[in-house]
C-alpha cells in the first residue's frame, strides 16, 4: 500500500493564523478562541470562535467565488502556497488534485440575498448561487491554483474534514493524482448558529467537554489545509477508517458502536493495534450525549488508558473544518520540538455516569521514538471518522 504524507500545513481559528500562532496558543491553553458575539442568534450573545485576523480579498478576477469561507480558506492556503506550487510545477497540473469538507461554504451571503428578496422583492445584485454549493470552496481554490486534477467538496457535516484527507488519501493510493491539496473550511454562519440554537445544544458560557456540568456546544469558524503527497515528509498519514450507523438524525449511538467500528477501521488500515497510540484527539462536543457516546466507544476501543483530550474548549466546533482543524493539532504535536500534546480545557470535574477517560494536561508531552495519533470526528445522522497521523519513522 502507498504511504502518504502530509508534507505541508496551512491553518487558520479562533486561535490565530499560521501555524506558529496556533501552535503556541494550543499548547499553552492559557487562552481561548471563544468570546461572547451578538447578533448571531436574536436576542442572544452567545461564546462563539471568529477568526479575528485580515482576511485576504480574492485574486482580481475572481470576484464571483467572493465569500467569507474561501477567503478564510485563501488565508490557509497562503501560508503552503509555495510548496504547493512547487508540486504543481513537478507534477503538472492534472496531477494534482483537491478536496475540500465544509458545511457552511457560502451560506452566509446568500442567506443574506435571500432575506434582501423577501424585503425588495428581487435579487440584489451581489446575490450568487454558487455561493452555497458544497463544491464552491475546492472550485474557487483548484482556479485560483490552476490545477487541473480530480477536484470536489464533501460536505458530511462534521465529519467533512476528515473525510476530505481520507478521500485525498485515496486518490493517492489509486494513482489518480500525485499530489492533493486537502482540508476544511467553515465559516460562522446564522443558518448554523440558529439551527444549533434551536436543537438547544449551545452552551450560554464556555463548553465543557466531558464535564459533569456541560451545556452544549459553541461554535467556531476554521480552515486547514495539507498538501498530501506519497513524496517523504516527517508526518504521514498512516491510516483511517470511517462507518456510518444511521442510528438517529441528530443523536449518536448510545453506546457508541458505529464510533468504535471507524477507530478500528482505523487501527487496521494503519496496522498498529490499539496500545499502540499514545493519544486520541476527541471530538468532544460537550453536548450531553455526544460526550457519554465517544466515552463508551474509547473505553471500548482502548484496553488501556490512553491520553486524550477535546480542543473544542479552546476553538469552538469548526463543523465541517474540525476533522482537518483536529488533524492538524495532532500534526503540531508531532511536529513540536517539545513534544507538547495539546491539553483538555475543562473544569476539572468528571461525570461520574461516564467511563474514565485519561486527560492531557498543560505540559503534557509525547514520548520519545515514533509516535501514533489518532484524531476522532462524528457527526449527525451517525457518520463516523477517525484518522491516524504518525511519524513517518
Amino acid at each position: 500500500m502507498r504511504t502518504t504524507y502530509l508534507n505541508a500545513l496551512g491553518v487558520a481559528c479562533s486561535l490565530g493564523a499560521g501555524k506558529a500562532a496556533v501552535a503556541d496558543a494550543l499548547f499553552a491553553a492559557s487562552t481561548h478562541g471563544l468570546r461572547p458575539l451578538d447578533g448571531w442568534v436574536p436576542a442572544r450573545s452567545l461564546p462563539l470562535g471568529d477568526v479575528t485576523a485580515e482576511l485576504p480579498p480574492v485574486p482580481a478576477g475572481m470576484e464571483r467565488h467572493d465569500t467569507r469561507n474561501n477567503r478564510l480558506l485563501l488565508l490557509a492556503a497562503s501560508e503552503i502556497e509555495t510548496e504547493i506550487r512547487a508540486a504543481i510545477a513537478r507534477f503538472g497540473a492534472a496531477r494534482v488534485g483537491v478536496v475540500i469538507g465544509t458545511s457552511t461554504t457560502g451560506i452566509e451571503e446568500a442567506t443574506r440575498g435571500i432575506a434582501a428578496r423577501g424585503v425588495d422583492g428581487a435579487w440584489p445584485d451581489d446575490y450568487r448561487y454558487s455561493d452555497q454549493e458544497l463544491g464552491a470552496p475546492a472550485a474557487f481554490l483548484a482556479e485560483w491554483l490552476g490545477v487541473a486534477g480530480p477536484c470536489y467538496g464533501i460536505s458530511t457535516a462534521c465529519t467533512s474534514g476528515a473525510r476530505a484527507l481520507l478521500s485525498a488519501q485515496r486518490l493517492l493510493r489509486l494513482g489518480l493524482c500525485d499530489a492533493v491539496i486537502c482540508g476544511g473550511a467553515d465559516t460562522l454562519c446564522r443558518l448554523a448558529t440558529n439551527g444549533f440554537h434551536a436543537l438547544e445544544a449551545m452552551a450560554p458560557e464556555r463548553c465543557l467537554p466531558f464535564s459533569r456540568s456541560r451545556r452544549g456546544i459553541n461554535i467556531g469558524e476554521a480552515a486547514a489545509l495539507f498538501l498530501m503527497t506519497r513524496e517523504a515528509a516527517p508526518v504521514v498519514m498512516l491510516g483511517g477508517g470511517a462507518s456510518s450507523d444511521a442510528y438517529h438524525m441528530s443523536s449518536p449511538e448510545p453506546d457508541g458502536r458505529g464510533a468504535s467500528e471507524a477507530m478500528r477501521r482505523a487501527l487496521s488500515t494503519a496496522g498498529i493495534i490499539a496500545d499502540t497510540v499514545d493519544y486520541v484527539n476527541l471530538h468532544g462536543t460537550a453536548t450531553e450525549h455526544n460526550d457519554a457516546m465517544e466515552s463508551h466507544a474509547v473505553a471500548t476501543t482502548f484496553a488501556r488508558p490512553v491520553r486524550c483530550s477535546s480542543t473544542k474548549a479552546l476553538t469552538g466546533h469548526t463543523l465541517g473544518a474540525a476533522g482537518a482543524l483536529e488533524a492538524a493539532f495532532c500534526w503540531l504535536a508531532l511536529t513540536d520540538p517539545q513534544r507538547r500534546l495539546p491539553p483538555h480545557a475543562w473544569d476539572g470535574e468528571p461525570d461520574p455516569a461516564l467511563p474514565s477517560l485519561a486527560f492531557t494536561r498543560i505540559g503534557d508531552t509525547l514520548p520519545a521514538g515514533r509516535r501514533y495519533l489518532m484524531s476522532n470526528s462524528f457527526a449527525f445522522g451517525g457518520n463516523n471518522a477517525s484518522l491516524i497521523l504518525a511519524d513517518a519513522t
